[in-house]
């Protein structure tokens, strides 16, 4: 991926991201005008290589906008825990962050993450800004405080259920994790297929969270002979499921969730990574044409990360929480948690450099937001 955890919290504190030590975050937050954010991501475990590029991501934008004086004048900065990809930790994280007074929470990773910390965000009336993989719940119109960044597992899951019926592939099974985004993701394909009015799944399997055992996911899925498999899983599972199904004669169509993380997929499949189609919330790290990644890559050549996906979203949902503090505090307005929710609330087309951003969208208006591409073997990203 270009970058460490070592790298990550040696090179944070001076810049707009603090990891993890108390003393060092309360001597960066001393004077000026500020706006302090709270993340937990997993900087170990499972979704390791997923949390560190999008934490990265936003680092960078961070930094950036901090070092011409900040958003309307306020400079931004992130406490960042790490919750290893568990959601108890998260929560804990999230209690933790809120009691310090942090203005907001964002970036938080994962499905399970996400609900639990948003618990503690509820409670305290804490804006929870571009959480990445939320549960469909999390995306109910009825709670103000929550915005996102990226589009609802349904709106992926509709997507890719109507790329399938394009081809008439009538028998499509789920692979998924076994935990609340496995079971979310599943749930989110399931209704695309009835709002589709298209044939319900031939079957489906459950594995353990981002492992290679797999084995007996690939027998049960087998046994119902499918078109094509949806994948909702992370990608050390994602690319061993993929492996076994074809040593097993398996010669239909892979189509992943963005959450499985393309980057490590590819770092996972090599080459065999051929044919797999995996759906993208954010412009690719790569096409330079599109005007926030031109500012993207001028930003990162800066520095020695490499390009991401996950990075690129990161930096967008860094961006775009940062136009909310410079719409707030245009005036006389304050970019405290009442002037960012009014800012936030207005963000339903944000242009955010050739790509826009709807922080409160209706169920399926983000699917024209995402893309369905295929990685070549030799790592060329092809929509």
């Amino acid at each position: 991926m270009g970058f460490n955890r070592r790298q990550l919290v040696l090179g944070g504190v001076s810049a707009g991201v603090a990891v993890a030590s108390p003393a060092l975050w309360a001597q960066s937050s001393k004077g000026g005008k500020k706006i302090l954010l709270g993340q937990s991501v997993p900087l170990t475990g499972a979704a390791d290589q997923i949390g560190l590029a999008y934490l990265n991501g936003a680092k960078i934008y961070f930094d950036a906008i901090n070092a011409k004086n900040g958003a309307g004048g306020y400079k931004i900065e992130v406490k960042a825990l790490d919750d290893g990809y568990t959601p108890a930790k998260a929560a804990a994280n999230a209690k933790l962050l809120i009691d310090e007074g942090v203005d907001a929470l964002f970036g938080f990773t994962g499905t399970a993450s996400c609900d639990a910390a948003f618990a503690a965000a509820k409670a305290s009336g804490t804006l929870f800004f571009a959480p990445f993989a939320a549960s469909d719940a999390l995306h109910d119109p009825a709670l103000t405080n929550v915005f996102h960044v990226r589009p609802a597992l349904a709106d992926e899951a509709y997507k890719i259920a109507r790329h399938c019926a394009t081809l008439n592939q009538d028998r499509i099974a789920v692979f998924a994790e076994d935990d609340a985004m496995g079971k979310g993701g599943l749930a989110a394909v399931n209704q695309a297929l009835i709002d589709l009015k298209r044939p319900a799944i031939v079957g489906s399997a459950l594995s353990p969270v981002n492992s290679d055992k797999v084995d007996a996911a690939v027998a049960q899925i087998m046994k119902t002979q499918p078109q094509a498999v949806i994948q909702v899983s992370l990608f050390n599972s994602s690319a061993a499921f993929i492996r076994k199904m074809r040593q097993a004669g398996f010669g239909g169509q892979f189509l992943n969730l963005s959450v499985v993380g393309i980057d490590p997929l590819f770092s996972a499949l090599g080459k065999e990574i051929g044919g797999v189609v995996i759906s993208q919330v954010v412009p690719s790290p790569r096409s330079t044409g599109t005007p926030i990644i031109k500012e993207y890559l001028d930003v990162l050549n800066q520095t020695d990360q490499t390009p991401s996906y996950e990075s690129v979203e990161g930096y967008i949902a860094a961006k775009t929480f940062a136009e909310g503090v410079r719409r707030s505090s245009a005036g006389s307005g304050k970019p405290d948690r009442a002037g960012l929710q009014k800012a936030f609330e207005t963000m339903t087309d944000y242009d955010v450099g050739g790509f826009r951003i709807n922080l409160r969208p209706k169920k399926y208006e983000s699917v024209r937001a995402i893309d369905l591409v295929t990685i070549t073997p030799d790592g060329k990203v092809v929509r």
